[in-house]
């Protein structure tokens, strides 16, 4: 007697374990953001190392510099290099270097005599802001302008949204930010060339109009150069749903274009564009440095260019090493998200 159908379950079914289990998913979402995670302290350590013996190959001496205009006797620099460590051998400096990293403890800096750590908690506030705002402008306009273009692929807003970002992607930013800079700074006189506030800076609601005002030119700078990314892979993922079965069925169900548009194709096609965005949210504060040094912005940007024209080693390397790690994470957390947002990252 042959047994019920519904008595014979299948082996693979059997392996799942209960309807609706979901714990292989979650212990393969968990190894994948362990793997990932190993991967960035690996890509962390290679960093410390790196920003090390980097940054020690730039030319100039440290204690020269800032004895620049004081009429000092080479045993006077020598004291000088002894207070800073400098006159140890190159691979003690490395071991203290990497202790202190590891306790968090960035040294002092050479020409503000101050903790590293300090400043940059002075300084970091107005790149986040900077940066903070020219992603959300960036963001906001390229997945509106590439979700567009792309449901209307061939139009001549397409070609034109396509066209204007792709030679804005491909101007340097230094270039932009002086073109920028000289026409509405310094000839017109429209906007502030310089700093995040004015020397009379008001009060209230007056000083974030007054700091929104500084921002416009530097926002301008850091959008014009980033936004394009956004505006192509959006339009890429939009052209790839187009022509899927569901968008298909949609209209046949008698849905506006708009409808299809908003509710069923855009939905899928962010997928990759968030990914960019986490991955790009470190590139941002790191394309800070070049605009902070244009328009004299008081972020980390400025203050590492600072560092760099002493040259002051420990401002350097904390900075740099700022910057890089959150890139690090970014990019590991962008990983994570996309596998767990798309079920087609995990099956593959």
């Amino acid at each position: 007697m042959t047994a019920p159908l519904e008595a014979v379950e299948p082996a693979a079914t059997q392996a799942a374990g209960p309807a609706g289990d979901d714990r292989p998913a979650r212990r393969g979402i968990l190894r994948y953001a362990l793997s990932k995670a190993g991967g960035a302290l690996f890509s962390i350590a290679m960093v410390i190392v790196g920003t090390f013996f980097l940054f020690r190959l730039l030319p100039g001496d440290p204690v020269r510099a800032l004895a620049q205009g004081r009429n000092m006797t080479p045993e006077q620099l020598d004291l000088e290099r002894r207070k800073l460590g400098l006159d140890q051998p190159l691979i003690n400096q490395f071991f203290d270097f990497v202790g202190d990293t590891l306790r968090f403890d960035f040294g002092m800096s050479y020409e503000y005599k101050r903790p590293v750590l300090d400043l940059i908690g002075d300084r970091i506030g107005a790149t986040l802001l900077l940066a903070g705002v020219g992603l959300a402008v960036a963001v906001s306009l390229g997945i509106w302008q590439g979700m567009r273009a792309g449901w209307r692929h061939g139009s001549r807003f397409d070609k034109f949204s396509t066209g204007t970002s792709l030679v804005l992607w491909s101007v340097p930013t230094f270039w932009l930010g002086l073109l920028l800079l000289l026409v509405f700074g310094a000839y017109f006189k429209i906007f502030p060339s310089r700093g995040i506030q004015s020397v009379d800076a008001p009060d209230g609601f007056a000083y974030v109009l007054d700091v929104a005002h500084h921002m416009v030119l530097p926002v301008i700078t850091l959008v014009g150069v980033v936004y394009a990314q956004y505006l192509l892979v959006m339009r890429s993922s939009l052209l790839d749903e187009v022509g899927q079965d569901y968008v298909t069925t949609a209209r046949a169900k008698g849905l506006r274009d708009d409808d299809v548009r908003r509710r069923h194709a855009v939905p899928n096609a962010l997928l990759p564009t968030v990914t960019l965005v986490f991955m790009r949210v470190g590139f941002v504060v790191g394309g800070a440095v070049t605009v902070e040094t244009i328009f004299s912005w008081p972020g980390l940007g400025q203050l590492f260019y600072e560092a760099v024209r002493v040259p002051d080693f420990t401002l350097m390397q904390g900075t740099f090493m700022l910057i890089t790690v959150a890139v690090i994470i970014m990019n590991t957390l962008a990983d994570v998200v996309y596998h767990i947002l798309d079920p087609r990252v995990r099956s593959a």
